[in-house]
């Protein structure tokens, strides 16, 4: 399975928009199809019924370079912002594994009900509250109030799970073990969201 090294970092040196999508097309996103397709199958497996691996394209930038990128896992073919869903990405210091809330979706309190009842997440868990921003937050400071500002926050967000910083050590260790045993221990979340 491929993974992610030095080199995909420095994708986000790279100046100009068409210029840094080629490097992310060339550099990333394979990364990305690699290491989704995996999860996703053992997500079907775990949830009993097909999802869907999406590979954000930035095709409504017209200026900006994208300032980092990801892939998604849905229920849905047609898209993942609807729901809750699993999110690999990488920002220029740290690639995330997430199970994402974002973009307003239609049972955005329920997931917030649902998340308040149900939050023993692992202490090396970290969340954000808004997936443009590269700051997340240690599951031990805050969790609470992260989750009451999804539910009474119209575009309030959500994204919960872990990170590993560019000057980790697991890059030298097994990333792709850690990346999916990550994702597995997010599998329970997103089944009982998704039900």
């Amino acid at each position: 399975m491929k993974v992610f090294n030095d080199d995909s970092f420095k994708v986000f040196d790279v100046e100009g928009l068409d210029e840094r999508m080629v490097a992310i097309r060339a550099n990333i996103q394979p990364i990305f199809a690699d290491i989704m397709t995996e999860v996703s199958t053992r997500l079907s497996a775990f949830v009993g019924h097909e999802t869907f691996v999406h590979i954000a394209q930035h095709r409504r930038r017209t200026r900006y370079a994208p300032e980092n990128t990801w892939s998604a896992i849905s229920d849905s073919k047609r898209g993942y912002k609807s729901q809750a869903h699993l999110q690999l990405g990488i920002w220029d210091n740290y690639v995330f594994m997430y199970l994402s809330i974002i973009d307003n979706p239609a049972k955005r309190e329920q997931y917030a009900d649902d998340l308040a009842k149900h939050h023993d997440f692992p202490e090396d868990f970290v969340y954000s509250l808004d997936h443009t921003k590269p700051e997340f937050f240690s599951v031990t400071e805050g969790l609470e109030k992260g989750i009451q500002r999804l539910h009474d926050v119209k575009k309030g967000e959500f994204e919960i799970g872990r990170i590993i910083s560019r000057e980790s050590t697991i890059w030298q260790e097994d990333p792709q073990a850690y990346i999916l045993e990550t994702f597995e221990a997010l599998f329970p979340l997103y089944q009982r969201l998704n039900d």
